[in-house]
């Protein structure tokens, strides 16, 4: 069987050059591509990850960090991280936190210093200083998905600016009853996310000139269940039910619409819901939303790293502060109208 020496003698070219041209790499003209690959053809030559390892020190092996894999945010960004992965001829690798601290301290410690991952992806998940310095030792780049990260590259939505987009709107149909649910606080420990939403919640109140009251204020796990009976409690009030609920995620903004039928309440009518993500059954449920784009940003943390580890002079610099803005958009849907004219 011809091994990647056998291509390089053949085509004139180093083994380093080789593994280049056949795993799609820059830095190689279209003349010496065209050699490798005739000779790579003659001799029915098939790359191995062992040999491109040998000459490049790489693995095309990116390791994915995250807190949970069963929620449906974590589940659609890393189908399309992987999908993008996949095209580029790179393999994924995942690190489930849900085991607590000591697992955090294995991966991080371990898993991810071996030589096995050239590059990490960290999914809501912020890296200690400590942690950053092991990568930085190992010259290993690190992207954080979901806030800024001091030392570090990370891809940002304004989750500030999302939740105030998600009230402002509201406001605008001439809401002045607006609830928040947001998340519970353990939920999110690293970015802050539930507490960042909310906080977009009370500027726009603030703005409006609207007082924000402490009963329409509630949180929930970010589950369907958990917000269905904050929402039940908040709409069954005989006295200071909302007429419009932002809830920080749509999976509760479904478990709020829930809440309001059961009641005998509609939706818009007596009550409009608005969310944040742009789930998929968000369609389904006719919710207006802040679409964050999640598979889109997959999509961009891969094209974001595999760009980095493209770069010459990486090993220099594998993790420097820079900060990628992700936008996101107000998608109307059939949840929210204006106002009843008699309050409840």
């Amino acid at each position: 069987m011809a091994g990647i020496e056998d291509v390089a003698k053949l085509a004139g070219v180093s083994t380093a050059t080789v593994s280049r041209a056949l795993s799609g790499k820059d830095h190689v003209s279209d003349k010496a591509r065209a050699k490798v690959e005739k000779a790579a053809a003659e001799l029915g030559y098939v790359a191995s990850s062992s040999a491109y390892t040998l000459a490049t020190g790489r693995n095309r092996n990116i390791g994915v960090v995250m807190p949970y894999i069963d929620r449906w945010f974590f589940g659609a960004f890393l189908e399309s991280a992987e999908s993008a992965l996949v095209e580029s001829g790179y393999d994924l690798t995942l690190y489930n936190l849900s085991g607590g601290a000591a697992q955090r301290e294995k991966i991080f410690n371990d898993f991810l210093l071996r030589q096995r991952v050239d590059a990490v992806l960290a999914v809501a998940v912020a890296p200690s200083a400590r942690e950053l310095d092991l990568l930085n030792r190992m010259k290993k780049p690190i992207l954080a998905i979901g806030g800024h990260i001091d030392g570090a590259r990370s891809l940002v939505m304004d989750d500030r600016k999302a939740g105030r987009l998600a009230t402002d709107h509201l406001i605008s149909l001439g809401h002045t009853r607006i609830a928040n649910i947001s998340g519970l606080e353990a939920s999110d420990i690293e970015f802050n996310q539930p507490n960042q939403r909310h906080n977009g919640y009370v500027d726009a109140l603030n703005s409006a000139g609207l007082e924000v009251k402490p009963y329409w204020s509630a949180r929930a796990d970010f589950t369907l269940q958990s917000a269905y009976v904050v929402a039940k409690q908040m709409l069954g009030d005989p006295h200071n039910a909302p007429t419009a609920i932002f809830c920080n995620s749509d999976e509760m903004a479904f478990g709020a619409i829930m809440a309001a039928k059961d009641l005998g309440l509609q939706v818009p009518a007596d009550v409009s819901v608005i969310g944040i993500d742009n789930h998929d059954m968000s369609d389904f449920f006719e919710l207006t939303t802040v679409n964050q784009r999640v598979r889109g940003q997959g999509a961009r943390a891969v094209e974001i790293l595999l760009n980095l580890l493209d770069d010459p002079a990486l090993e220099q610099h594998p993790n420097v502060e820079e900060q990628f803005d992700w936008s996101a958009e107000l998608l109307i849907r059939g949840s929210t109208a204006r106002p009843p004219h008699t309050s409840r």
